[in-house]
């Protein structure tokens, strides 16, 4: 998460109507992707790259990707359940440089790197953010640079470093949930303040929902998700403060697999011929772009 600024996404001129019922957020539906463009040149085969691919998964002719799909505009569903948002098309667009054929497995969050260390996945596509505990399980190809970002409702003031005593919003075993909150809920309690109500929910939009509807008084997110988020509630969020805590975002694939590299290599194709940055501007998320893909580089 190497952003320093809000990133809101470019999209269809409908998608706010879409994704508006009720003056809440709904991300399992589609009209929030950009067009695409019929004429688009069809990506080559990086034959450096596949030639590194572990020979099961070449011969397979397939690179079986688990996803939770409930993060937009990073990845979500369209309104028949398929996975769609930036993080998607440019999975798609490795696969193409790969000579693989993608199949997307929609799983809960946390069932994602587990059931790569189990082989049944080959990697994981969710916004990852690579960090030295899920090192400790999984290798990360490093792809994406975002922040933190918290919204709250418009006209409330909420500053994310006092926000002790308040209920905050989150998807359920993100980073958020995992770390940043209980870090601050932390500090306020050794400072003899009340601890901050820390919310799960399922999806993203719920959480977003949730202070929409005044059920929380702010969310946390990484910042083009919050981003996003703020986009399409018609005014009723706005951020609440700076974006903050960078860390990387990482495809995590088993540990010590091959694959790891066979996808740096393709994904640094992808940069090199100009589809990665053609992806992230269509989705207006190019500001957390990289230069560099590298592994495990969120330590």
């Amino acid at each position: 998460m190497h952003s320093r600024r809000l990133l809101i996404p470019t999209v269809a001129a409908a998608a706010a109507a879409v994704l508006l019922l009720s003056g809440c957020v709904d991300n399992t539906t589609g009209g929030g992707e950009p067009a695409t463009d019929a004429s688009a040149p069809t990506i080559a085969v990086d034959e450096a790259a596949a030639a590194l691919l572990p020979a099961d998964i070449a011969d397979s002719g397939k690179l079986v990707v688990g996803t939770d799909a409930a993060y937009a505009p990073n990845e979500f569903k369209d309104a028949d359940g398929n996975p769609i948002g930036w993080d998607v098309d440019l999975v798609d667009a490795l696969g193409a440089k790969l000579g693989l054929e993608v199949q997307y497995e929609i799983a809960s969050f946390d069932k994602i790197i587990p059931s790569i260390t189990g082989g049944t996945m080959d990697m994981g596509m969710s916004s990852f953010t690579d960090n030295a505990e899920r090192q400790k399980q999984v290798d990360f190809v490093d792809y994406y640079s975002a922040g933190i970002q918290w919204a709250a409702p418009a006209g409330k003031t909420v500053d994310p470093d006092d926000a002790c005593g308040l209920k905050v919003a989150v998807q359920a075993t993100t980073y958020e949930h995992t770390d940043e909150l209980p870090a601050k809920s932390q500090a306020c309690v050794d400072a003899g303040k009340p601890a901050i109500q820390i919310t799960p929910f399922d999806t993203q939009d719920a959480a977003a929902n949730a202070v929409v509807l005044g059920q929380a008084d702010a969310m946390s997110a990484d910042s083009p998700v919050t981003g996003y988020a703020i986009s399409q509630t018609d005014g009723k969020l706005e951020a609440a403060g700076e974006v903050f805590d960078s860390a990387p975002y990482g495809f995590p694939v088993e540990k010590g697999s091959e694959l790891a590299a066979a996808v740096q290599t393709a994904m640094q194709s992808l940069i090199d011929d100009g589809t990665y940055g053609d992806i992230l501007a269509e989705w207006g998320v190019e500001s957390g772009g990289v230069d560099t893909i590298e592994i495990n580089a969120g330590t």
